[in-house]
């Protein structure tokens, strides 16, 4: 198809979650309240492992990455929903589009190689203690987190401009929540075969090779676990990864459902749903699951709280 038969949108239009106007006012206080509270719990992380110079080591300097990581993720598609569900033209333009699948699907690609960087982490504490500063030491943390970073954003370049290079003809209406890449390409009014194998590829790089490594890194530590002979000892080696574990699991499940065979992939519904899930419950709950189920961070919340008790009785006598 000729350049000068295409015809080239301005601004797509999201169709979203619903059009009834009281669920969507329900749908913008719930995502409103998940949106103040992810922020907040994260940004109360970050504070809080910065205070605490029990907590500066490489487990929590990569958390610290986690939290910036899911605070950016999710500021990319909530503001966005929030607006849209109290407006009656839901658009977004073209460029500010192209800018929230760039952002969306970088930090998410981010997102899960830290995970496997975390492993790697927590497979040094667990298999190899004794020389566990030694080799996480902070150049090599600094360069896994900038390996990070970069690999996410490259991935995230290379699909953002293949895909908005797609004549869109005069398709504008996007069934999704945001501007989300397999909801994007199907927008395409030519074959996107050639799309869709990147999108594989991309995958299985970015995607499995990290969810490989986190494996692997478990397999070990769990053979690790089991040779250690006190049952205290192995509750102790466990805890350490709990927090962790807990956060690949949901990380990594739905993405893998979703992006591997983009042809079977599940029906838009689903695919609004596990959009909703990444971009709202999981930035939620990560702050949240290293709280509760880690000690350390427990420890440092109740010295913390307890410096701010001393501080307020001074005040007020």
């Amino acid at each position: 198809m000729g350049t000068g038969n295409q015809t080239w949108v301005r601004e797509f239009v999201l169709l979203g979650l619903s059009s009834d106007w009281d669920t969507e006012v329900s749908l913008f206080v719930l995502f409103l309240i998940t949106y103040m509270v992810t922020v907040l719990g994260n940004f109360l992380i970050i504070l809080l492992i910065r205070l605490d110079s029990r907590l500066h080591t490489p487990m929590y300097f990569f958390l610290i990455n986690l939290s910036l990581v899911d605070v950016s993720y999710a500021t990319s598609i909530i503001p966005q929903m929030l607006a849209h569900l109290l407006a009656a033209h839901k658009a977004i333009p073209f460029v500010s589009c192209a800018a929230q699948l760039f952002f969306s699907l970088g930090l998410g690609g981010i997102e899960f190689v830290l995970l496997a960087v975390m492993a790697y982490d927590r497979y040094v504490a667990v298999c190899d203690p004794l020389r566990y500063s030694v080799i996480m030491h902070g150049g090599l943390c600094t360069r896994l987190a900038i390996t990070s970073w970069v690999s996410g954003s490259m991935n995230s370049l290379m699909q953002t401009v293949i895909t908005f290079q797609l004549p869109m003809c005069t398709n504008k209406y996007i069934d999704h929540i945001s501007c989300e890449l397999l909801a994007v390409v199907r927008l395409a009014c030519v074959d996107t075969s050639s799309n869709e194998i990147a999108i594989t590829v991309s995958s299985i790089v970015l995607l499995m090779t990290p969810f490989c490594l986190v494996l692997l890194s478990y397999i070990q530590i769990i053979s690790t676990i089991l040779k250690i002979q006190s049952t205290e000892g192995r509750k102790k080696a466990f805890h350490t990864c709990a927090s962790h574990l807990t956060v690949v699991v949901l990380c990594y499940g739905m993405a893998i459902f979703t992006y591997i065979e983009p042809r079977s992939s599940p029906s838009v519904l689903q695919e609004k749903l596990i959009s909703l899930f990444y971009a709202v419950l999981t930035p939620m709950l990560n702050p949240m699951i290293y709280s509760v189920r880690n000690k350390e961070v427990k420890g440092a919340w109740q010295k913390l709280l307890g410096q701010l008790t001393g501080i307020t009785s001074k005040l007020a006598t």
